[in-house]
């Protein structure tokens, strides 16, 4: 495990990207959260883009650095205090979810040279896999690290009890479990490299 401790906690922002009326996000969401928080090693942060409020059309920043926008300057300075991500994604028509680009799109330095998990659900078989494939080529131009394994829960609506935890509690908690350490290996790891020299986009 990576040298880190409930002093120096790993922070991790996790983002739901579905904001849909009715969406299924927000279980995936708490379940994984939950078993995020249970980590003394971790400082979690949700972002729920449904709560986010951010603009529909895309801003770049100002002549001074910042951002125009109360609510994506808000955006970044989660995006930047992190130190990784788990992204928490639907699988929408083959794709994933026009709000999460644009959240994706809103912000830039502040992912270079960090990791990103995927956490994926669909109503079908997929699980989510080819919205995450997308996913991994977008944020390669934002300089992050993405992690090969992830979590991936097809026929997600049947693969919850009606009190939001899995039915199938040894495969995905396992699964989660995995990919929190693989995050936090890489969060350690770049956070230290980046602290010994700036990354150069």
């Amino acid at each position: 495990m990576p040298d880190t401790n409930a002093q120096h906690p790993t922070r991790l922002a996790v983002i739901v990207g579905s904001t849909r009326k009715d969406r299924f996000g927000p279980v995936v969401a708490d379940w994984f959260t939950a078993h995020a928080r249970e980590r003394a090693d971790l400082d979690v942060d949700v972002i729920d883009l449904a709560e986010a409020d951010l603009p529909h059309v895309l801003e770049g920043p100002g002549e001074d650095g910042t951002h125009p926008s109360a609510a994506v300057r808000a955006f970044a300075a989660r995006i930047d205090r992190a130190d990784v991500f788990a992204v928490i994604t639907p699988e929408y028509n083959r794709g994933y979810p026009a709000a999460l680009k644009q959240a994706i799109d809103s912000v830039y330095t502040e992912f270079h040279a960090k990791p990103v998990g995927f956490v994926s659900y669909s109503g079908g078989a997929t699980g989510g896999v080819r919205a995450v494939e997308q996913l991994r080529s977008v944020f390669a131009e934002l300089h992050t690290v993405t992690l090969r394994d992830g979590v991936a829960i097809p026929s997600a609506y049947a693969a919850f009890d009606d009190d939001g935890q899995p039915r199938d509690t040894e495969g995905v908690n396992g699964a989660a479990k995995k990919l929190l350490d693989q995050l936090l290996w890489w969060a350690v790891a770049l956070r230290e490299a980046r602290a010994k020299s700036p990354y150069a986009a």
